[in-house]
């Protein structure tokens, strides 16, 4: 049988090489460190490809990590590149995706075409067909969903000749697939903490020095003011040769992400672009002190856009609030911004991972939005006109968008909807007072839409999940909220 070479046929094909649920736990519990094989594994798969490791130091990278507001720092990093090389191609590699997997793989903010997706997968997916044998018997052919991504992004932004790469890492650091670079141009570490691992009984000193194998020799290794774990970034460096700096906060300046806690994604950005735009010697004005922001960076640090993340969409009567935000100390944020001027939220849709979290979780969104709006928890649970727990499944028939298809999923928690059932809870014993008729558990994004269309003007708050969030963009049409141009 020939291949039709689609673009649905190379989503299907990424699609063999999710990991399932249990997998994914373990490499998250890890902190990205589950194989001990892995930097070797993706050097030999880059061969597979036909590329040396020091072919990527073509792509002239921007490497960032941290455990907060590494999207955000990429996102307001690659609009001060674009603005500051005339006829560049800079490339912007992040994750998750939102509506579709090519929103991985920009190119000057734009996702990559289907056509050109097709055309890039299946060359890459080819020559490992083409090359079965592996690095150790246990390495599969194909390596799993986020490392042929990585490879792919590395393979596309060769072939089409990029300027400078903004490289988001997956998980951890040192043993990230992205971490291959031999040489970046610059390095930089955005806020760490516990959000992702605390339970997992890794540190903050492990956490940062994983964080901090992404410090390369001779390469300027940045990082934010930390709370904790700043000794061991500054050992890191120091161990690997890389000169070492931490990042003063800029002064108040409109920002494109709304939010008090960008200004330091911010910060960081406008360090890792002026350290940049200097070694490659690009021309801006450079400014008298590194507390300074360049004159030629505050447009496009106030026109930078970051979608699905502290984002507002008009939609005939309905207003969308939507905000990926999945940890503690980010839905506090997301209140901060949600319940904040006029806006007024009467409809909520929720997802969480875990349904053990969903009272700390929905507790904090509520503690917060209350402050903010100078009334109690109660009364502010009382402005919810409905609430709706759901899944991450697409439509109503079962079946998932196949560009958001996941096997991460656990299928026996989904066949008795046991997290939004959980979450039902949990949030009726935050407000006893709550119509129980009135939250509902569903199984799919597009049956709380439904939901939604049935109610007329609202303003309708989405958050907890990414996933959730660009599957409500993709169920409602919100496509054209996607850009970052």
């Amino acid at each position: 049988m020939t291949r039709t070479k689609t673009y649905s046929e190379a989503i299907s094909l990424l699609n063999t090489c999710q990991s399932n649920a249990a997998t994914i736990e373990a490499i998250r519990k890890s902190g990205g460190r589950l194989n001990e094989h892995a930097v070797a594994e993706m050097h030999d798969y880059l061969r597979k490809i036909g590329y040396q490791p020091n072919d990527l130091n073509k792509l002239n990278v921007v490497h960032i990590t941290g455990t907060k507001g590494k999207g955000s720092t990429s996102a307001f990093t690659e609009r001060i590149l674009r603005t500051h090389i005339p006829n560049g191609k800079i490339g912007l590699y992040t994750s998750p995706h939102l509506c579709a997997v090519r929103e991985r793989i920009r190119i000057n903010g734009e996702p990559i075409s289907e056509e050109s997706f097709a055309r890039y997968f299946f060359e890459v997916w080819e020559k490992l067909e083409s090359d079965p044998k592996t690095l150790t018997p246990q390495t599969p052919q194909f390596p799993i969903y986020f490392r042929l991504l990585t490879l792919l992004a590395f393979h596309v932004f060769l072939s089409e000749s990029i300027t400078a790469t903004v490289l988001e890492v997956g998980i951890g650091g040192l043993y990230d697939s992205t971490n291959i670079v031999p040489k970046p141009i610059v390095t930089g570490i955005t806020s760490l903490g516990l959000d992702h691992t605390a339970v997992l009984g890794n540190t903050i000193e492990e956490i940062a020095r994983n964080k901090a194998g992404i410090y390369k020799k001779d390469v300027p290794a940045l990082s934010v003011v930390q709370d904790k774990g700043g000794e061991v970034l500054k050992e890191v460096a120091e161990k690997n040769g890389a000169p070492f700096e931490v990042i003063p906060t800029i002064p108040s300046t409109p920002l494109g992400l709304p939010g008090s806690h960008q200004l330091i994604n911010a910060s960081l950005a406008v360090a890792l672009c002026s350290k940049f735009l200097s070694i490659q010697k690009y021309p801006f004005n450079h400014p008298s002190s590194s507390s300074t922001i360049p004159q030629s960076f505050i447009e496009p640090l106030a026109s930078t856009r970051w979608p699905g993340r502290c984002q507002q969409v008009k939609q005939g009567e309905v207003t969308w609030l939507l905000d990926g935000a999945h940890t503690i100390e980010s839905l506090r944020s997301c209140a901060e911004w949600a319940f904040a001027g006029d806006k007024k939220p009467d409809v909520l849709i929720f997802n969480c991972s875990g349904g053990r979290a969903g009272e700390s979780l929905l507790g904090e969104l509520l503690e917060t939005g209350s402050k903010v709006k100078g009334i109690s928890r109660e009364e502010l649970g009382k402005e919810f006109a409905k609430v709706i727990f759901c899944t991450n499944v697409t439509y109503t028939d079962g079946h998932f968008k196949s560009d958001l298809h996941a096997n991460a999923i656990d299928p026996n928690d989904l066949s008795q909807l046991a997290t939004q059932n959980a979450l039902r809870e949990a949030w009726l014993k935050l407000n006893p007072s709550f119509n129980p008729d009135d939250v509902h558990a569903v199984p799919s994004i597009q049956h709380a839409i439904k939901i939604v269309r049935g109610l007329g003007e609202k303003q309708v708050l989405v958050a907890g999940s990414l996933h959730l969030v660009g599957g409500v963009m993709e169920v409602a049409g919100l496509q054209d909220a996607l850009s970052m141009v």
